[in-house]
């Protein structure tokens, strides 16, 4: 007799950066959904007012875990986050939020940090699942949608799984390049694409289907915000967390 495999929902949040409020609201809807395996796919850090805290709930929580560019620079104490700053006024923002984050974070806090591993390779639903935070080749790389689409078509050909599930640009997307499906799960904490609420991806997983759902709930930003600006984060970052932009 052969046994058809079940299938299986799973959870998986990224970007989350200091933004605890929003972290609250998305773990307590996944938790409303019934959805038992989550995975982050990391940057806890930096940006938002509470890394500590994010840090402390993620551990808490037990939910498996890996390391983002922001995690790496701070965690290491490199003296910036490995990120792209499109301008001057960018670079100025980042390097104010680095320099808050790498002050609030715990010495107990980076060492966990430097614990989280690079990648995970999960198996779900008939499905291998390869995740990363920026690339399989580089934390810190941006797979925007408007990348030339040879870019995806070569990571094809060097990935052995069937998923490839990923962060870091902050904006979600899902499409399939040489057999493979290449899934940006958004983000928790800063989206960037003009939507405020909080992002996270369920991934419905059964043999020849792979649907992955965007999810977006809404959070109180202006909680966040105003955390910002007591932190004395800059008041253009501070406004981010309202708007949905960077």
């Amino acid at each position: 007799m052969v046994m058809r495999l079940m299938a299986e929902t799973l959870a998986f949040i990224s970007d989350i950066h200091g933004n605890v409020v929003a972290l609250r609201s998305v773990l307590a809807d996944i938790e409303a959904r019934g959805v038992e395996r989550v995975y982050c796919l990391g940057d806890l850090v930096g940006y938002g007012p509470d890394p500590e805290g994010v840090i402390g709930l993620i551990r808490d929580a037990e939910i498996p875990c890996i390391m983002g560019n922001y995690d790496d620079g701070v965690g290491f104490d490199r003296g910036d986050c490995g990120c792209y700053y499109a301008d001057d006024a960018a670079r100025a923002v980042g390097d104010a939020s680095y320099r808050f984050t790498v002050g609030a974070v715990s010495p107990g806090g980076k060492a966990w940090l430097r614990s989280l591993p690079r990648e995970l390779h999960v198996e779900a639903g008939g499905h291998r699942l390869h995740l990363v935070h920026g690339s399989p080749r580089r934390i810190n790389e941006y797979l925007l949608t408007d990348r030339d689409p040879r870019t995806f078509e070569r990571l094809a050909v060097a990935e052995d799984a069937d998923v490839l599930v990923f962060g870091h640009t902050h904006a979600p997307w899902h499409r399939e390049y040489g057999g493979v499906h290449f899934v940006n799960v958004g983000s928790v904490g800063r989206p960037k694409d003009g939507d405020p609420r909080a992002a996270y991806t369920l991934l419905r997983l059964e043999p020849g289907l792979v649907d992955a759902e965007t999810v977006r709930v809404a959070y109180d930003a202006d909680e966040t915000a105003l955390a910002a600006l007591a932190a004395g984060l800059p008041a253009g970052l501070a406004e981010s967390f309202r708007t949905g932009r960077a």
